[in-house]
């Protein structure tokens, strides 16, 4: 089935669906990963994008129920070269093409995949419409140019969780109650995490059970008095889609909690920490997106090869208190990879410490929270 892409500027490529008739909008952005294409369809933080994959053969290892990082496929369509019609591999359940026919998303192969990257990293990340119905060039770039921006746009609440949920032997438990009659489970030993849940990665919540702590999953909105209600130890802030400066309400709660206890963000957290702290975010041309990027630790002089989804940066220039510090470095266009604070328990990093997909030379700084928390609590 014949499908047409175009972009917002009047660029067009052609290619064929292998889901079936599909018309949608969005802004398209690339993926560098050579594998874990069914995290990357799972990761809340695409929310609103279409995404093209770089590495050409995609679908060859099937899916399954466990490598996902949400309970739903949040991109709107995924662009291939080359689609895998049988998956080979003993972990494999179906087929891509099933996976995303199931969820009503489409799945595009054929795309010049190659121009289609150089033309983003030239021209920037923007808006696209695809469609199989709809193969006329102009009216397509038309409805791309209608299509919202993603600047301005607060995608949080179309992937944010609608109750508090606690995060128990690697599955979610509702409480079934309200946030001021919620009571921790009694755990000795164990770390009380609140998590702003503004697109989570479930694996950023593996990760953080993995080291004894408890996890109280609370929606975007909830606010800073909630939260001090709960008393947690910890405040973990959660990756997620969309423009943070649209989240206005997420950092004016974050802003009423920095200093009263441990706070480590992650992407979007990272970003939100940043306006928080008086500072201001701005889109990068083109994000970056992957799981082969080379950031450095200012703290330790290492280089780390990590997991990345954003499309917004924070400023340094903006942040005009001493006491914040770079504490991480880009090192393909020496933007901000991270944050600490000299005189308060807080630090955020711009990247995925959790992968999946990618590298795991970063999980150390889940061990950093930990030992946040234990200093705080023993001040």
């Amino acid at each position: 089935m014949k499908a047409l892409l175009a972009l917002a500027d009047g660029t067009v490529f052609r290619g064929c669906s292998f889901t079936g008739p599909c018309e949608t909008a969005g802004e398209v952005v690339f993926n560098t990963s050579m594998s874990g294409y069914q995290e990357i369809l799972t990761d809340p933080s695409y929310c609103g994008q279409m995404v093209t994959m770089t590495y050409p053969l995609i679908g060859n290892y099937g899916i399954n129920n466990e490598d996902v990082e949400s309970d739903r496929i949040q991109v709107k369509a995924l662009l291939v070269k080359e689609y895998q019609e049988y998956p080979s591999n003993w972990r494999s359940q179906g087929s891509l093409a099933d996976y995303l026919t199931a969820s009503d998303i489409p799945g595009i192969e054929g795309i010049d995949t190659r121009a289609l990257t150089r033309h983003i990293r030239l021209q920037g990340a923007m808006k696209a419409a695809l469609s199989t119905e709809d193969l006329d060039p102009d009216s397509l770039a038309e409805k791309a140019r209608q299509s919202p921006d993603m600047a301005g746009s607060d995608l949080v609440k179309e992937v944010t969780c609608k109750e508090p949920m606690l995060w128990q032997d690697g599955r979610f438990v509702n409480p079934g109650i309200d946030l001021d009659q919620f009571q921790w489970p009694d755990r000795p030993g164990s770390w009380r995490v609140v998590a702003m849940d503004f697109g989570v990665k479930l694996n950023i919540l593996r990760s953080l059970e993995k080291r004894r702590c408890t996890i109280l999953l609370v929606p975007a909105h909830v606010d800073s008095k909630a939260i001090n209600r709960l008393e947690p130890d910890g405040l973990f802030l959660s990756n997620g889609p969309g423009d943070p400066a649209a989240v206005t309400y997420a950092v004016d709660t974050i802003r009423d909690q920095i200093g009263r206890r441990p706070i480590f963000g992650i992407c979007l957290g990272h970003q939100l920490i940043g306006l928080a702290l008086g500072g201001k975010t701005f889109k990068l041309k083109f994000g970056h997106r992957g799981a082969n990027q080379a950031v450095k630790d200012l703290t330790t002089g290492k280089v780390e090869i990590t997991s990345q989804n954003h499309g917004f940066c924070v400023a340094m220039e903006s942040l005009k208190d001493p006491a914040i510090e770079l504490s991480h470095i880009n090192l393909n266009d020496m933007t901000v990879e991270g944050l600490i604070h000299k005189k308060i328990p807080l630090f955020s990093v711009q990247y995925h410490p959790e992968a999946s997909p990618g590298p795991h030379d970063a999980t150390y700084l889940f061990d950093r929270f930990i030992k946040m928390m234990k200093g705080h609590q023993g001040r």
